[in-house]
Protein backbone atom coordinates (compact mmCIF):
# COMPACT_ATOMS: atom_id res chain seq x y z
CA UNK A 1 0.00 0.00 0.00
CA UNK A 2 1.65 3.48 -0.62
CA UNK A 3 1.95 6.17 1.63
CA UNK A 4 -0.31 8.29 -0.13
CA UNK A 5 -3.22 5.53 0.18
CA UNK A 6 -2.13 4.40 4.03
CA UNK A 7 -2.93 8.59 5.02
CA UNK A 8 -6.39 8.53 2.79
CA UNK A 9 -6.92 4.96 4.91
CA UNK A 10 -6.04 6.65 8.28
CA UNK A 11 -7.44 10.13 7.72
CA UNK A 12 -10.88 8.15 6.84
CA UNK A 13 -10.60 5.47 10.06
CA UNK A 14 -9.68 8.87 12.38
CA UNK A 15 -12.94 10.48 11.03
CA UNK A 16 -15.29 7.74 11.67
CA UNK A 17 -13.47 7.47 14.61
CA UNK A 18 -14.49 10.81 15.78
CA UNK A 19 -17.73 10.85 14.69
CA UNK A 20 -18.44 7.92 17.48
CA UNK A 21 -17.12 10.09 20.01
CA UNK A 22 -18.94 13.34 19.06
CA UNK A 23 -22.13 11.87 18.73
CA UNK A 24 -24.59 13.32 21.17
CA UNK A 25 -25.44 10.78 24.32
CA UNK A 26 -27.85 8.66 23.17
CA UNK A 27 -29.94 5.94 25.18
CA UNK A 28 -28.35 2.86 24.50
CA UNK A 29 -28.77 -0.14 26.18
CA UNK A 30 -25.88 -1.57 27.72
CA UNK A 31 -25.65 -4.28 25.12
CA UNK A 32 -25.25 -1.65 22.23
CA UNK A 33 -22.68 0.88 24.05
CA UNK A 34 -20.58 -2.90 24.52
CA UNK A 35 -20.94 -3.35 20.73
CA UNK A 36 -19.72 0.29 20.34
CA UNK A 37 -16.70 -0.55 22.53
CA UNK A 38 -15.83 -3.32 20.84
CA UNK A 39 -15.94 -1.52 17.59
CA UNK A 40 -14.00 1.72 18.68
CA UNK A 41 -11.33 -1.09 20.11
CA UNK A 42 -11.17 -2.96 16.84
CA UNK A 43 -10.79 0.77 14.65
CA UNK A 44 -8.08 1.57 17.11
CA UNK A 45 -6.01 -1.32 16.85
CA UNK A 46 -6.52 -0.94 13.17
CA UNK A 47 -5.13 2.39 13.14
CA UNK A 48 -2.51 1.85 15.48
CA UNK A 49 -1.24 -1.22 13.23
CA UNK A 50 -1.56 1.04 9.91
CA UNK A 51 0.56 3.66 11.88
CA UNK A 52 3.38 1.36 12.51
CA UNK A 53 3.18 -0.39 8.85
CA UNK A 54 3.66 3.27 7.83
CA UNK A 55 6.93 3.87 10.16
CA UNK A 56 8.19 0.44 9.01
CA UNK A 57 7.45 2.03 5.00
CA UNK A 58 9.39 5.38 6.12
CA UNK A 59 11.98 3.64 7.53
CA UNK A 60 12.47 1.14 4.58
CA UNK A 61 12.29 4.02 1.81
CA UNK A 62 15.33 5.50 4.07
CA UNK A 63 17.64 2.39 4.30
CA UNK A 64 17.01 2.17 -0.08
CA UNK A 65 18.30 6.21 -0.40
CA UNK A 66 21.07 5.48 1.57
CA UNK A 67 21.68 1.95 -0.04
CA UNK A 68 21.81 3.85 -3.21
CA UNK A 69 24.08 6.90 -2.24
CA UNK A 70 26.05 4.23 -0.46
CA UNK A 71 27.22 0.50 -0.76
CA UNK A 72 25.48 -2.91 0.01
CA UNK A 73 27.47 -5.15 1.55
CA UNK A 74 26.50 -8.93 3.00
CA UNK A 75 22.98 -7.49 4.04
CA UNK A 76 24.01 -4.24 5.13
CA UNK A 77 23.86 -0.39 3.27
CA UNK A 78 27.26 1.80 4.09
CA UNK A 79 27.13 5.44 3.80
CA UNK A 80 31.00 7.71 3.56
CA UNK A 81 30.83 10.84 5.73
CA UNK A 82 33.72 12.29 4.35
CA UNK A 83 33.57 15.33 6.97
CA UNK A 84 36.60 14.18 9.79
CA UNK A 85 35.22 14.18 13.23
CA UNK A 86 36.05 12.58 16.27
CA UNK A 87 35.31 9.18 17.29
CA UNK A 88 32.43 10.70 19.64
CA UNK A 89 31.18 13.00 16.96
CA UNK A 90 30.94 10.26 14.33
CA UNK A 91 29.28 7.62 16.24
CA UNK A 92 26.92 9.89 17.65
CA UNK A 93 26.31 11.76 13.57
CA UNK A 94 25.65 7.41 12.77
CA UNK A 95 23.38 6.85 15.73
CA UNK A 96 21.57 10.12 14.42
CA UNK A 97 20.69 9.02 10.90
CA UNK A 98 19.63 5.51 12.32
CA UNK A 99 22.57 3.81 11.95
CA UNK A 100 26.13 2.95 13.84
CA UNK A 101 29.84 3.05 12.59
CA UNK A 102 30.72 0.10 10.29
CA UNK A 103 32.44 -2.61 11.97
CA UNK A 104 33.95 -5.31 9.36
CA UNK A 105 32.33 -8.83 11.00
CA UNK A 106 34.15 -11.01 8.10
CA UNK A 107 37.11 -10.59 6.37
CA UNK A 108 35.39 -10.71 3.13
CA UNK A 109 33.21 -7.88 4.74
CA UNK A 110 36.94 -6.17 5.56
CA UNK A 111 38.16 -6.53 2.08
CA UNK A 112 34.37 -4.67 0.53
CA UNK A 113 34.91 -1.95 3.51
CA UNK A 114 38.29 -1.10 2.41
CA UNK A 115 37.39 -1.14 -1.39
CA UNK A 116 34.43 0.98 -0.45
CA UNK A 117 36.70 3.66 1.62
CA UNK A 118 39.04 3.94 -1.38
CA UNK A 119 36.50 4.98 -3.80
CA UNK A 120 34.15 6.97 -1.61
CA UNK A 121 36.72 9.00 0.70
CA UNK A 122 40.12 8.28 -0.54
CA UNK A 123 43.26 6.06 -1.29
CA UNK A 124 45.20 7.58 1.61
CA UNK A 125 42.68 7.61 4.11
CA UNK A 126 41.74 6.11 7.70
CA UNK A 127 38.45 5.65 8.78
CA UNK A 128 36.32 5.23 12.16
CA UNK A 129 35.60 1.87 13.54
CA UNK A 130 32.84 1.06 15.23
CA UNK A 131 35.10 -0.36 18.05
CA UNK A 132 36.64 0.74 20.97
CA UNK A 133 38.44 -0.49 23.96
CA UNK A 134 37.36 2.54 26.82
CA UNK A 135 36.10 0.12 29.08
CA UNK A 136 38.62 -2.30 29.67
CA UNK A 137 42.35 -2.08 28.24
CA UNK A 138 42.73 -4.72 25.54
CA UNK A 139 39.61 -5.85 25.34
CA UNK A 140 37.82 -4.66 22.38
CA UNK A 141 34.22 -4.14 21.64
CA UNK A 142 31.51 -2.88 19.22
CA UNK A 143 28.90 -0.39 20.19
CA UNK A 144 26.20 -2.82 21.47
CA UNK A 145 28.90 -3.79 23.57
CA UNK A 146 29.96 -7.68 22.64
CA UNK A 147 33.41 -8.69 22.09
CA UNK A 148 34.89 -7.93 18.35
CA UNK A 149 35.00 -11.65 17.31
CA UNK A 150 36.74 -10.74 13.95
CA UNK A 151 39.79 -8.38 13.55
CA UNK A 152 42.34 -7.38 11.26
CA UNK A 153 44.95 -6.04 13.38
CA UNK A 154 48.41 -4.70 11.66
CA UNK A 155 50.70 -7.37 13.59
CA UNK A 156 53.58 -7.22 10.68
CA UNK A 157 54.79 -3.90 10.60
CA UNK A 158 53.89 -2.74 14.34
CA UNK A 159 52.22 -4.64 16.93
CA UNK A 160 49.06 -3.72 17.07
CA UNK A 161 46.94 -2.56 19.16
CA UNK A 162 49.99 -1.54 21.17
CA UNK A 163 47.46 -1.09 24.41
CA UNK A 164 48.14 2.41 25.07
CA UNK A 165 45.56 3.90 27.15
CA UNK A 166 45.56 7.24 24.92
CA UNK A 167 44.44 5.03 22.09
CA UNK A 168 41.09 3.04 22.48
CA UNK A 169 39.42 3.63 19.33
CA UNK A 170 39.83 1.48 16.21
CA UNK A 171 40.67 2.77 12.26
CA UNK A 172 40.80 1.13 9.01
CA UNK A 173 43.71 2.45 6.93
CA UNK A 174 43.10 2.36 3.38
CA UNK A 175 47.14 3.09 2.87
CA UNK A 176 47.43 -0.04 4.87
CA UNK A 177 45.13 -2.75 2.64
CA UNK A 178 42.41 -2.33 5.11
CA UNK A 179 44.33 -3.16 8.04
CA UNK A 180 43.25 -1.53 11.55
CA UNK A 181 44.99 0.46 14.13
CA UNK A 182 44.24 1.75 17.44
CA UNK A 183 43.71 5.35 17.79
CA UNK A 184 43.33 8.51 19.67
CA UNK A 185 39.39 8.67 20.18
CA UNK A 186 39.69 12.77 19.58
CA UNK A 187 41.53 12.47 16.18
CA UNK A 188 39.44 13.68 13.43
CA UNK A 189 39.11 10.88 10.64
CA UNK A 190 36.27 10.35 8.14
CA UNK A 191 33.70 7.65 8.93
CA UNK A 192 31.25 5.17 7.18
CA UNK A 193 27.87 4.82 8.55
CA UNK A 194 26.08 0.96 8.36
CA UNK A 195 22.60 0.15 8.24
CA UNK A 196 20.96 -3.33 8.89
CA UNK A 197 18.65 -3.75 6.07
CA UNK A 198 15.19 -4.84 7.80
Amino acid sequence: MDLRGVSVFLCLLFFFHSSFQQSPPKKKSVKKGSVNAAVIKELQKQIDDLVQEVLLLKEQQALQTVCLKGIKIHGKCFLADTQTKSFHAASEDCISKGGTLSTPMTSDENVQLYDYVRKSIGLDEHIWLGINDMATEGQWLDQTGTYVRYSNWETKVIQKPEGNRSQNCAILSATSNGKWFDENCRAEKPSICEFNIV
